[in-house]
């Protein structure tokens, strides 16, 4: 889902007198406006927790216009970035706008993020708690599977490395 909205504001430039050998030399002197930059426009772009694990292409329409970008891989929720040169166009000849894409992150998995960190709850019956075993657990990569050490406690954390969440613009490390 992406919605652009326009903040309108119009910039009328003051007029700039230039003077000097060829301007009254010659009896009359130039004119020109100022150039300003054109208006930025700001849009938010909506994506689940599971399509930002690896860098996408993305297209959108901005004033009937598409844009193609690409989305690094590991973005976090409220996170914007900039596009330059997409906004709005300039007035009297000055650069164009910068388009503000902010993503707000839906979570579509069973895992709780905190950072580049992805957390999950499991529960362990009574006997593979006390006597171990080996269980699988889901990742965003598929099952893994994981010894239980004998005698593992509640609340006990297990870390398995390279299975949490893309590190932004870092591509192919993960934490």
């Amino acid at each position: 889902m992406l919605s652009a909205s326009k903040e309108v504001t119009k910039a009328v430039g003051p007029v700039v007198e230039a003077s000097g050998a060829t301007g009254s030399s010659f009896g009359g002197g130039r004119r020109s406006q100022a150039k300003f930059k054109g208006q930025d426009y700001h849009a938010e772009l909506t994506l689940n927790l599971s399509e930002v694990t690896k860098t996408q292409k993305q297209t959108v329409t901005v004033n009937g216009k598409n844009l193609r970008f690409s989305i690094p891989a590991g973005i976090k929720d409220q996170q914007s970035i900039v596009i330059k040169g997409q906004g709005g166009p300039g007035a009297n000849g000055g650069p164009a706008g910068d388009l503000y894409l902010k993503f707000n992150i839906l979570n579509d998995t069973s895992f709780k993020r905190e950072g580049d960190d992805l957390h999950k709850e499991i529960s362990l019956d009574l006997y593979k708690a006390l006597l171990g075993g080996e269980i699988f657990v889901d990742t965003l990569d598929g099952k893994v599977k994981i010894n239980v050490p004998a005698g593992t406690q509640n609340d006990a954390k297990v870390k398995l490395k390279g299975k949490g969440f893309p590190v932004y613009k870092e591509e192919g490390k993960i934490w």
